[in-house]
């Protein structure tokens, strides 16, 4: 898989935050058939930087309803990334 295709966002909630801030890990949205290795890759030549670690995790899509319509958010696949000390990735400097 090439590097781009793999990371697909970061997910920035309280909890990716809080993470962020106090143990230096970070937390993207992955192509769902990615491996550990693949993402690992992928995180060092993108950001160029050193990762210690990779954990991930399959989310479950929410069902939801609107109206009498049942419907499904769609499953995807996260990663938490965990950076060697000293390393950083800002990605909203400034706002």
């Amino acid at each position: 898989m090439i590097e781009y295709s793999i990371i697909r966002r970061p997910v920035t909630t309280e909890k990716s935050t809080r993470q962020k801030d106090e143990a230096n890990q970070l937390t993207f949205e992955v192509e769902r058939r990615a491996n550990k290795i693949e993402i690992r890759r992928a995180v060092e030549k993108i950001f160029k930087v050193k990762v210690l670690g990779v954990r991930t995790a399959s989310v479950t899509g929410k069902k939801k309803r609107r109206g009498k319509v049942m419907g499904k958010r769609r499953d995807w696949k996260k990663a938490v990334v965990t950076l060697a000390q000293g390393e950083r990735i800002e990605f909203f400097e400034g706002v």
